[in-house]
């Protein structure tokens, strides 16, 4: 064969591993709403930055005839390319090719990109649409499956793991997503569970759909499985390429630091009016973040799940930062299993990843009540406490209005090495609130009072005396728990005042194996 027809093969066979599972079936894949694993890398990546591996992969099955039918590729696209021109390792699971099903070499293709990732350093991108595991394969698709989480776990820490479910993701395959740092899904084309609907109905007798058993919005606010919804496939690859640019390449590496045209002493006075004068009425911590970060700009994560505490990333004078904020507006910011388990996760991806941690403290306490204490408050509010005591980067905390109990010591106090402790004049910090306080401490005295209005009087004059004795920041402060009280408008550049200073901080834990962390 002359040069020229060796070269003409290889375009032809190239064309050929593009169509993937064929022009029906891409055309399938469209009447579904969903794109193509390549429309997909095309869409995340740089344009014409990507590189492909394994294009010419074959599956090795001999059973059930699928010698006779082999596609190139093998129902995964591999390589990597840039995104803002960073490098990243992408996979995208190819539904037109054997409904994406999972075979050895599919897995292998997956583990390839993934050493690779882990070899230089950068973040590794996993876009899911995929049947489960190829059973005409038995053991070995399964044992692929084990290879990926097992890298998954290598990974964890080391550099960043998005995965984006696209379409089907069931039975095992669901692991692979769990392992990685962030989940994106799409309304209405994706879904996710352990077991479908058939066994479901089978085992329990329950009648359900894919869509209410693991659609996008069932992840998005009762499991927080996925941290990000996004309206269709196209927001959720936007979505990704946003998140990245908030990140490091690696566990070794800073995030990327932006230029600024954000003055830093910007002074925002409608902060020093937004706490309310009625300690029971709420307001929306978003307002705060939005007044004091870069351009305003808040990228929130999980909002859907436990928005009783809020997290995020944001900027800093360019400064890439993570932000996890009691969220007063909703359940008055109580700490209850869901938002401890929320945020524990996020500080601890932004302690692995060299991100400082902001916190806006206004918490009342822990969720009280037998649904919490039985479903295991103690353990989960555990995470959280555990969270921000190992955690080494920058944490500075800025207290706006309550920080009540146990509530104030798991919220990045001082004495989980908070590093510079800020309060607003409004902050109130004490055991626990005055009404609350006075019932404890004047019980005796409150139930020899017989006539109501004098009772009435009594326990007014007791709470207002509390107040001004323990209810506010000067009392932390005295001990030295607090660093400063700071007036409300000057939060920016207090924050960023602190976020430079502490640019050269080194913190270490105990040399271990691993922590045990009360799961």
């Amino acid at each position: 064969m002359a040069n020229q027809d060796k070269v003409k093969e290889l375009i032809e066979k190239r064309v050929q591993a593009r169509l993937g599972g064929g022009e029906k079936r891409i055309e399938a894949q469209h009447e579904k709403g969903k794109l193509t694993a390549r429309e997909r890398i095309e869409l995340l990546l740089d344009e014409s930055s990507f590189e492909e591996f394994d294009m010419f992969v074959t599956h090795r099955c001999t059973n059930f005839g699928m010698e006779n039918n082999k596609i190139m590729g093998d129902g995964i696209v591999t390589g990597h390319g840039t995104i803002d021109g960073r490098v990243v390792y992408v996979f995208a699971q190819d539904f037109t090719v054997f409904g994406g099903s999972l075979s050895e070499t599919f897995a292998n293709k997956i583990c390839k990109v993934m050493d690779m990732a882990m070899k230089t350093g950068a973040p590794v991108i996993g876009l899911n649409d995929s049947g489960g595991a190829r059973i005409q394969e038995g053991v070995t698709s399964l044992a692929g499956y084990a290879e990926i989480f097992q890298r998954n776990i290598m990974a964890s820490g080391v550099i960043p793991q998005i995965s984006a479910i696209f379409g089907p993701c069931a039975g095992g395959a669901v692991y692979s997503p769990a392992l990685t740092d962030f989940v994106v899904m799409s309304k209405n084309t994706s879904y996710m569970f352990l077991t479908g609907p058939k066994v479901v109905k089978t085992v329990t007798g329950e009648v359900v759909t894919d869509e209410e058993l693991g659609g996008a919005m069932v992840h998005g606010t009762k499991s927080g499985v996925a941290h990000f919804v996004a309206d269709d496939e196209r927001e959720g690859i936007l979505l990704i390429r946003k998140l990245l640019s908030y990140l490091p390449q690696n566990n070794l590496e800073e995030a990327p630091l932006l230029p600024c045209t954000d003055p830093i002493d910007r002074l925002e006075d409608a902060l020093n009016e937004i706490i309310p004068d009625n300690p029971n009425k709420p307001y929306d911590v978003k307002d705060v973040i939005h007044a004091i970060t870069d351009m305003h700009e808040f990228m929130e994560v999980q909002r859907n799940f436990a928005p009783n505490i809020v997290t995020g990333f944001a900027r800093f004078n360019g400064m890439s930062v993570g932000i996890v904020a009691n969220q007063p507006a909703y359940l008055a910011g109580v700490l209850d299993i869901n938002a401890s388990r929320k945020a524990a996760r996020f500080v601890r991806f932004c302690d692995a990843f060299n991100i400082p941690i902001v916190t806006l403290e206004d918490v009342p306490g822990f969720l009280p009540g037998t649904a919490q204490e039985y479903g295991g408050i103690i353990i989960h509010g555990a995470k959280l406490l555990f969270a921000y005591g190992e955690a080494t980067v920058p944490k500075i905390t800025v207290i706006l209005r309550k920080a009540y109990g146990g509530a104030y010591c798991v919220m990045s106090s001082k004495h989980l090495r908070g590093d510079i402790n800020y309060a607003w004049p409004t902050a109130e910090i004490a055991v626990m609130g005055p009404k609350g306080a006075i019932e404890v401490l004047e019980n005796k005295n409150i139930s020899q009072i017989t006539d109501p209005e004098q009772r009435a009087g009594y326990i007014k004059k007791a709470e207002e005396e509390y107040k001004d004795q323990f209810a506010n920041p000067y009392n932390a402060a005295k001990y030295g728990y607090i660093d400063d009280v700071i007036e409300p408008r000057n939060t920016r550049f207090r924050i960023i005042r602190a976020l430079q200073t502490l640019a050269t901080k080194k913190d270490t834990n105990p040399p271990k194996k691993h922590s045990n962390l009360p799961l």
